[in-house]
């Protein structure tokens, strides 16, 4: 039996293998971590390993089982509250920076959690017949599921990061370190012209990703690929996070308020005689920087003075996608279980690194397209209401699922976002 959802056909057994398999891999993130590890919160911008259990478990509760089978009756009442992030039509919400001082329910209900709301859900999926009204719903909350479990990742990392030893994350695949070096970027030069970008074919895509739309773009260029930790110390090594005259203003204010000086997880254990020796902080320990990676971890700020320095800028979103529509969404993803970037290269003249490894800043602010409509009803908060203060990326990262990845996806975050892996790539307006 099948079902039709904006003409699309979809098996149950499909739908079903897909829910599965999500679920399945949001537990294998979280199952390298104790207890006392799933509790930390060790920002107020990060959450609790346990609370992302808990709240993507919340969205099918809610979203789906509540509002679609009649035969559901709940789990605990108190979880509407607890485990809601943002979604004010279906009620108040614990405050996120307070996410961590939640000792209850324990990780051990949570995952009790966790089981009878996924048997109820393949119960549901199972014999529901009829419209496929709900699988909106079904769909969404999946590709939530994938967000989370990348928000996972970063949050592990830092709330690793930020204890003493700074531990590792369970045991990963090692893999072999290239040497470091590598062939500077090239420039790939776009025509100006009239292009259409955004989401408008068939397949799934957040609201906010369309209506496909037309642009006007002067003649630019896009860098062949990310900027990498070998160009990124050039940078810092030329005075780069004390010149002011790179640095936007806030930009600048924050830079000296937290005192950086390099990407987050950076630090410098080199000899009391002032040689710089950079190490990184990864999931698998600490490690040496390698200059061929790409730079992970930085702000927007901080590619926006690199590039200022470099006599350069960051793409537009209508610039990277153009540049992006006829790659395949191929590169390093949290698959691989690696979860590190990788050094990103190839022959001169074509890009390289598009999609995975870090997630590319761009210089467009997060705003509506022209024409744009949030879904219906309350999961019309899901987008449209964080279109203030906030700047584009694209491209996703080794921490992203591959399979939640378009080349039309929209990330956002505010400037000065550092605990997300970020990197950026240059662009120039060609005169």
């Amino acid at each position: 039996m099948s079902v039709n959802f904006e003409g699309r056909l979809w098996s149950r057994e499909d739908l079903l293998g897909r829910f599965r398999k999500v679920r399945r891999r949001t537990e294998e993130l979280a199952a390298p971590l104790s207890p006392e590890d799933q509790t930390i919160q060790s920002m107020e911008s990060a959450s609790p390993v346990r609370w992302h259990l808990a709240h993507t478990t919340w969205f099918f509760d809610t979203f789906v089982l509540s509002m679609h089978d009649e035969s559901w009756e709940g789990v605990d009442p108190s979880f509407r509250e607890r485990f809601n992030s943002y979604y004010q039509g279906v009620g108040p919400s614990w405050p996120r920076a307070r996410r961590g001082g939640l000792s209850r329910p324990t990780s051990e209900e949570v995952r009790e959690y966790r089981r009878v709301v996924d048997e109820a859900m393949v119960s549901f999926l199972s014999r529901s017949t009829g419209s496929a009204r709900w699988w909106a719903a079904v769909e969404i909350g999946l590709e939530h599921e994938g967000q989370h479990q990348e928000l996972l990742l970063t949050d592990i990392k830092h709330g690793l990061w930020s204890q003493l030893g700074s531990p590792v994350y369970g045991e990963l695949r090692r893999r072999s370190r290239p040497a470091k070096g590598g062939r500077r970027a090239s420039w790939v030069g776009f025509q100006s012209g009239i292009y259409e970008v955004g989401h408008g074919g068939p397949g799934f895509a957040f609201d906010h990703e369309g209506p496909r739309h037309r642009v006007f773009l002067e003649d630019f260029e896009v860098a062949s690929r990310p900027v990498t930790c070998g160009e990124y110390l050039e940078f810092m090594i030329d005075g780069g996070y004390d010149d002011p005259q790179w640095w936007l203003s806030q930009g600048w204010e924050v830079r000296q308020a937290e005192g950086w000086r390099g990407p987050l997880y950076w630090e410098d254990r080199g000899t009391d005689h002032g040689d710089a020796q950079w190490q990184v902080y990864t999931l698998r320990g600490w490690q040496e920087v390698n200059r061929a990676e790409p730079v992970a971890f930085v702000s927007f700020f901080e590619a926006d003075a690199y590039a200022r320095w470099a006599m350069a800028r960051l793409p537009t979103e209508a610039e990277w996608e153009v540049a992006a529509a006829t790659r395949e969404v191929e590169g390093h993803f949290a698959e691989e279980d690696l979860f590190h970037p990788r050094p990103v290269g190839g022959a001169p003249g074509a890009l390289h690194g598009l999609f995975g490894d870090v997630w590319e800043w761009t210089g467009s602010p997060y705003v509506a397209y022209p024409g744009f409509r949030p879904w219906t009803g309350v999961l019309g908060e899901y987008n449209g209401k964080f279109m203030c203060n906030q700047y584009v990326l694209r491209g996703g990262s080794c921490l992203t699922g591959r399979e939640f990845l378009r080349p039309t996806t929209r990330n956002y975050f505010s400037p000065e976002t550092r605990w997300q892996c970020a990197g950026f790539r240059l662009a120039r307006t060609m005169s």
